[in-house]
């Protein structure tokens, strides 16, 4: 909680209160990662880790704030378990890697995307249940 005293105006109050408001989103962003089991991939290891990977592999575009994808994210770690050796699973954080959500044009989280031989095979945007994602991605397996 913020104490106000005489010498701190309304703007210095603010830039404190938007900084305060940050680091909280960090601290929530590094809780979130740390939960799942899944690898995340970033701008610099985007290229490595799912363009030029041997195997198919899901690529989950999601965000910290995103209810739907809380929700999805269970299903794509069981999913990632089942396929061990024949998909690869990874996450991405939009709002950390706008430059990757852009070029993939993705409008929505979550979005699950396939890919092959680094070309796009599949894009499922929205909560789907386990089901749904099994039978678009089974073709590539």
């Amino acid at each position: 909680m913020w104490v106000i005293t005489r010498n701190l105006d309304f703007f210095t109050l603010a830039k404190y209160h938007r900084l305060d408001i940050r680091l909280k989103n960090l601290e929530q962003r590094w809780e979130y990662e740390r939960m799942s089991d899944l690898q995340y991939v970033t701008e610099d290891s985007f290229q490595e880790e799912v363009l030029g990977a041997s195997l198919p592999v899901l690529v989950d575009f999601t965000a910290v704030w995103c209810g739907p994808c809380k929700m999805l994210e269970p299903i794509v770690e069981e999913l990632a378990e089942e396929w061990t050796g024949q998909v690869k699973v990874v996450k991405l954080d939009v709002e950390d890697n706008q430059n990757i959500a852009i070029q993939y044009q993705v409008m929505g989280v979550p979005t699950l995307m396939l890919f092959q031989n680094g070309v796009v095979k599949e894009h499922l945007t929205g909560y789907r249940p386990k089901k749904q994602i099994a039978q678009k991605v089974r073709p590539y397996l």
